[in-house]
């Protein structure tokens, strides 16, 4: 065959991958990074399903919740971080308004009063992981960095007062990682060794104030850590049935729908907060090493994206939400895995939930902004 005709003929192969690269950069699209996101929630949905007993009504559920999350990021891809960095505090505000309002007239539930129900059923407190780490990152965009003693009171207060309000829902776990949003950006905007070393010596102290305004089921959560046998009837049987999942999966697992923790409903909360011990059962350490490298992948990315960031505001806010996956992530494996206490964080994009995997996507759409919008950022 002639030179010039295998030319055209893999031209014309090539085309339509040129034709769906050219579709994706239109829609500000990041394509490694949704490709990432749709492979965890594909494995999510599969493991769901067997979670809720191979429920049909639950799965699909689950599946519109997702659709309407992967929305939610297409519609935030589409606005430039210019954009997003003008309605900042404006977004910070309104939930700082809606945490009160929850402190207020919000409904109680389990024993927490975290939700607001305005024709729409929904936590504001997931508002605010984004809302904190946006406003902290609007806060230092046109600031000296690192950032000085005066600006680092200010931050504080913007992490510490929704940081309050929500942990007197009570919701300590949402409260704490809402925490480490905002400490991120600090930390990421350039705060000194020195700075970081008494802030770890000053937690010790923080520590046990904490330890003091802290419920007694919160407290029975720290000390069924240490010694979850002392009780494996009561506050250390989620634990220690979690851990029994986990072990008995082996290498390559039980089998789809086979998992007997699972299905026999030893294992608690096995679609929310210890779906991951669903998964380790029945696909094993092949499967739980797939999921995390998933995980890996994505904060990869995400970081990779924060690196090539034009501007300040881009650069912390990307790093943030990236970090802040990962904070998610190992809080959950951890807690299933008995390496720390049981704080109540759903795994991400696979728990079954709504708000918090729109808040997900959100924050993922914002990444794909400031990635496709990068070139149109001034220097």
């Amino acid at each position: 065959m002639p030179l010039s005709e295998t030319s055209r003929l893999l031209t014309r192969k090539a085309q339509p991958l040129t034709d769906f690269a050219r579709i994706m950069r239109r829609l500000h699209i990041d394509g490694p990074l949704l490709g990432g996101l749709l492979l965890i929630c594909a494995l999510g949905l599969a493991v769901l399903y067997s979670a809720v007993g191979e429920s049909m009504r639950l799965t699909v559920n689950q599946l519109v919740r997702l659709g309407v999350a992967l929305v939610a990021m297409l519609v935030i891809a589409q606005f430039p971080p210019d954009f997003l960095r003008r309605w900042t505090p404006w977004g910070y505000l309104a939930g700082l308004i809606l945490l009160l309002l929850v402190l207020t007239i919000g409904e109680v539930g389990q024993g927490a009063q975290r939700w607001l129900d305005i024709g729409i059923r929904f936590q504001p407190s997931e508002i605010m992981k984004l809302a904190v780490p946006m406003f902290a990152a609007w806060y230092m965009h046109d600031r000296h960095m690192p950032p000085r003693a005066g600006a680092l009171i200010v931050l504080a207060l913007i992490i510490l007062v929704p940081t309050f309000l929500i942990a007197r829902q009570p919701d300590l776990g949402t409260a704490l990682l809402i925490a480490a949003s905002g400490i991120i950006v600090v930390v990421l905007a350039g705060l000194s060794i020195k700075l970081m070393i008494a802030m770890g010596v000053l937690a010790v102290p923080g520590a046990m104030v904490l330890w003091h305004f802290m419920q007694d089921y919160q407290r029975q959560r720290v000390l069924t850590l240490l010694d979850p046998d002392s009780d494996p009837l009561g506050a250390g049987y989620n634990i220690i049935q979690s851990k029994i999942a986990i072990g008995s999966g082996g290498l390559f697992g039980k089998g789809w729908t086979n998992g007997s923790q699972a299905r026999l409903e030893f294992l608690p909360e096995r679609d929310t907060d210890f779906i991951f011990a669903v998964l380790g059962e029945e696909f094993g350490l092949l499967g739980v090493l797939t999921l995390l490298s998933l995980y890996v992948f994505v904060i990869g990315r995400g970081l990779y994206i924060a690196t090539q960031a034009h501007d300040t505001f881009s650069r912390l806010l990307a790093g943030s939400i990236s970090l802040t996956f990962f904070v998610y992530v190992f809080v959950n494996t951890a807690m299933v895995s008995g390496l720390v206490p049981v704080v109540g964080v759903p795994l991400p994009l696979v728990s079954f939930g709504g708000t918090s995997m729109v808040t997900l996507m959100a924050g993922f759409g914002i990444l794909m902004s400031i990635h496709s919008h990068r070139k149109l950022l001034p220097h």
